[in-house]
């Protein structure tokens, strides 16, 4: 049966004063409404940031922030699709050596004319630089996490071995030393430490700043080029000797991600995990009673502490009606109060000068203060600009870099594929 002119008339205003209320990019008798999509995760994180989204909302009832909850696992995809629909959110969590592509295409706004002064000051110029590409700033980097070690406190102190500080780590051929060392005292079938790398290319690269390598090489006309130096080849040749040569790492947890090891770890089973910063918040909650541990730095090269990060951030969707407010928003996310709830609420460091000096994240406990005393040395991660490099990781490095840990190719086959299959992706974004 056809419906009557005048009641299709009425759906159909019906339909766009429906529209006209709703949708992200906001309006109508609410006034401006910011689309907020957060990563967070952990619950104390998820709290944190609706917090701060609620106390906003308070105080500026003209401009509604509404959080949306994304998922690292799908970020990318999930951004992709949404920016080529049209349907980005306003204001967008991610990390920046996932910004690169999307800065250089366009979707992400230059973040320059709107960042305010004191925001610009308080970060330091090398964590702005992981978000800095060609002369465009696209994120806010705001939380980044060190790579540490964590260990059985019990079994590092009756070993007898030096306990590394910041002021005085170990040096890598050291740390290779004093895990064969726990690993004669531990027992058979116990290993002075565990590697879990599923994903392997972060951890290679970022650690291998310590010893000087950089595998990518800008030149002067502004392309990059993979090359393998010693400096490169420290990490990895540590991490295969002690699986393949030492035995004091075993290869079962090569495929793990850092919280498959947890169990072996508590159980006795490893005495030291290298693990993000941010893992001793599943420590706390997980270990059994009476378990005693220690945050250790990581491991110095040449280079000292300094090791690579790929800091959160926050950045504006290019097609945002409401730049201007988004900014806003992000500038009081990350006043030095709110940026030190962030951080502890993600167990992470904040890139903020003043949020840094509170005293809560220099406090030993938990081992905050290590964590702190790292903040100094951290670097942008090796691949934070290079365009092409989602694919040359998942393609190219991440299996080259597994089958080299397990021992089922060599050094010159691991530097063969990283180099020659890996300047051919690149080269497919640089033409």
């Amino acid at each position: 049966m056809r419906a009557r002119p005048a009641v299709v008339l009425a759906v159909v205003l019906a339909l766009l004063v429906a529209g006209c209320a709703g949708g992200g990019g906001g309006g109508g008798e609410g006034g401006t409404v910011l689309r907020f999509q957060s990563l967070a995760w952990q619950k104390e994180s998820v709290d944190a940031n609706k917090e701060l989204v609620a106390e906003w909302n308070a105080a500026h009832p003209g401009i509604r922030v509404e959080y949306v909850q994304g998922s690292w696992d799908s970020v990318h995809d999930q951004l992709l699709t949404s920016f080529e629909g049209g349907e980005a959110p306003d204001i967008i969590h991610d990390a920046s050596d996932d910004l690169a592509d999307f800065a250089y295409g366009g979707y992400l706004a230059d973040l320059r004319p709107l960042l305010s002064g004191r925001l610009r000051a308080d970060i330091p110029e090398a964590s702005w630089r992981t978000t800095t590409f060609g002369e465009g700033v696209y994120g806010v980097p705001f939380l980044q996490e060190p790579r540490v070690i964590i260990a059985n406190r019990k079994i590092l102190e009756s070993s007898g071995v030096r306990v590394p500080t910041p002021a005085r780590p170990w040096t890598w051929p050291e740390f290779r030393q004093v895990a064969k060392e726990l690993t004669a005292t531990m027992g058979e079938g116990r290993y002075g430490v565990a590697w879990p790398l599923r994903e392997p290319v972060s951890v290679s690269l970022n650690l291998g700043l310590s010893a000087g390598g950089r595998l990518f090489h800008r030149g002067g006309d502004g392309r990059v080029e993979v090359r393998f130096g010693d400096g490169d080849a420290t990490v990895p040749a540590t991490v295969n000797a002690q699986v393949n040569t030492d035995r004091s790492a075993p290869r079962t947890t090569l495929g793990m991600g850092g919280s498959d090891t947890l169990p072996g770890f508590f159980g006795g089973m490893y005495a030291m995990v290298p693990l993000g910063f941010s893992y001793r918040q599943q420590i706390v909650r997980q270990a059994p009673e009476g378990f005693e541990w220690v945050v250790l730095p990581a491991p110095a090269g040449d280079g000292g502490l300094a090791q690579g990060v790929s800091p959160q951030t926050l950045s504006i969707a290019e097609d945002s009606p409401h730049k201007e407010e988004a900014a806003r928003f992000i500038d009081f996310l990350l006043q030095p109060d709110n940026m030190v709830r962030l951080a502890r609420g993600d167990w992470m460091l904040p890139t903020g000068t003043e949020a840094l000096k509170d005293p809560s994240l220099r406090t030993t406990e938990h081992g905050w203060a290590t964590g702190a005393a790292l903040a100094a040395s951290l670097r942008p991660a090796p691949a934070q600009s290079v365009r092409g490099y989602p694919e040359w990781k998942d393609k190219v490095a991440t299996p080259a870099y597994q089958e080299y840990y397990s021992g089922a190719i060599d050094a010159a086959e691991l530097e063969k594929r990283l180099v020659e299959d890996g300047n051919l992706v690149l080269a497919r974004y640089q033409r």
